[in-house]
C-alpha cells in the first residue's frame, strides 16, 4: 500500500510550539519532531506504562538536538521558587513569545475533563502574563487560551510528570545556519541508529523494556485485560502521537534519501495506527497480533539506516 503523508490534528505539542516561535522560518513541524530522535523504537517504562518512542528518550533529551539539526538555538533557563518564576516568565512574555513546558496538562482547565493531575506533560506558547492570567497559544486547539495564574503555575511545577524541572522555558531563538530540511535528517541518523540500538545513559526504572521485547510485553498486557489505564493511555495519546511520528518518519527519511528505512517507517506507523479501533472496541486479540508484528521492525529499521 502506497504511503500517503498525514495531514491533520494531533498531539505534538512541543514541535507545534517551536514551529510557532520559529514563524515563517520554521521547517515543517515533522522535521522538528523527527529530529528529536523520539521516533526511533519504543518503550515501556517501569512494566506499565507504553510509548511508540525511543528506549530511555524523553523529549527534553531532543529538544538541543532538533533544533541544532535544523540550525537554530535557543536560550533554557529553569527552576527558582514560585513568585521568581513568574516573574521571569512575565519579563520574557514582554520582549516577546515564550516557549514554555513542560506542563502537567491536567492543571490546565481550559481543556475540557481536566479536573486535576493525569501524568501528561504538555507545551505551550506564553504570549502575555499579568496578575490574572496567562495568555496562552496551546497548540493542544486552543489558541489565545487564557489560563488562571495559580493554575498555570501549579501545572508548571511538574511535579507529577516523569521528567523535566520546574519553571521551563525557552527564550532567545535564533536562527544560526541555513539548513535545508533533508540535511537535517541526515544530521540525526546516527543518533537515530543509537536511539534504535537501545543505548542510553537514562537510568530505566525495574521493568522497563524496548523494541521488540516491549511490543510483546505490551501485547501480553493488552490480552490480559489492558488495566490500570493502559487501555484509556493508549487510545487518548499513545497510538495517536505514535502513528503520527512514524508516518513523518516515513516521509522525512524519503526525503532524506533512505527510500528502504521509510518503507519500514510507513510499515510501523500503519501497524500502531491500527490499534486504534481494536483498542476502543475492546478486540485486544487483534491489538495484540498488530503489536507481535511492529516488535520485529525496529531491527529492521535499524538496519536500513545502518
Amino acid at each position: 500500500m502506497r504511503h500517503l503523508a498525514y495531514v491533520g490534528s494531533g498531539p505534538y505539542c512541543y514541535a507545534n510550539s517551536f514551529a510557532m516561535l520559529l514563524g515563517a522560518q520554521s521547517p515543517p513541524t515533522a522535521v522538528i519532531e523527527v529530529a528529536t530522535g523520539g521516533p526511533f523504537g519504543m518503550q515501556l517504562i517501569g512494566g506499565d506504562l507504553v510509548f511508540f518512542d525511543a528506549y530511555g528518550w524523553n523529549p527534553e533529551l531532543g529538544f538541543d538536538h532538533a533544533l541544532a539539526a535544523i540550525g537554530w538555538t535557543s536560550t533554557v533557563s529553569k527552576g527558582g521558587d514560585r513568585a521568581g518564576a513568574l516573574a521571569r516568565l512575565a519579563a520574557a512574555a514582554g520582549q516577546g513569545p515564550v516557549w514554555v513546558g513542560p506542563l502537567e496538562m491536567g492543571h490546565l482547565h481550559h481543556q475540557p475533563e481536566m479536573t486535576g493531575p493525569i501524568g501528561a506533560d504538555h507545551y505551550v506558547v506564553v504570549l502575555d502574563v499579568d496578575d490574572e492570567r496567562v495568555l496562552v497559544h496551546d497548540p493542544h486547539g486552543y489558541p489565545y487560551a487564557e489560563v488562571p495564574v495559580e493554575d498555570f503555575m501549579l501545572a508548571w511545577q511538574a511535579e507529577t510528570l516523569s521528567y523535566g524541572g520546574p519553571y521551563t522555558m525557552r527564550t532567545g531563538f535564533a536562527k544560526v545556519a541555513d539548513v535545508a530540511d533533508a540535511d537535517a535528517i541526515r544530521s540525526i541518523i546516527p543518533a537515530a541508529i543509537e536511539w534504535l540500538s537501545m543505548s542510553t545513559d537514562e537510568k530505566m526504572p525495574p521493568g522497563s523494556l524496548g523494541n521488540g521485547a516491549a511490543a510483546e510485553r505490551v501485547a501480553e498486557l493488552i490480552e490480559a485485560g489492558a488495566g490500570n489505564g493502559l487501555r484509556e493511555h493508549l487510545i487518548y495519546f499513545a497510538i495517536r502521537v505514535g502513528a503520527r511520528r512514524l508516518s513523518d518518519t516515513a516521509d522525512c527519511l524519503q526525503l532524506a534519501g533512505y527510500p528502504e528505512a521509510a518503507r519500514i517507517a510507513a510499515v510501523q506507523a500503519r501497524l500502531v495506527g491500527s490499534l486504534q479501533h481494536p483498542m476502543v472496541r475492546g478486540d485486544f486479540p487483534a491489538a495484540a497480533a498488530a503489536l507481535r508484528e511492529l516488535g520485529p521492525t525496529y531491527d529492521r529499521l535499524r538496519a536500513a539506516l545502518s
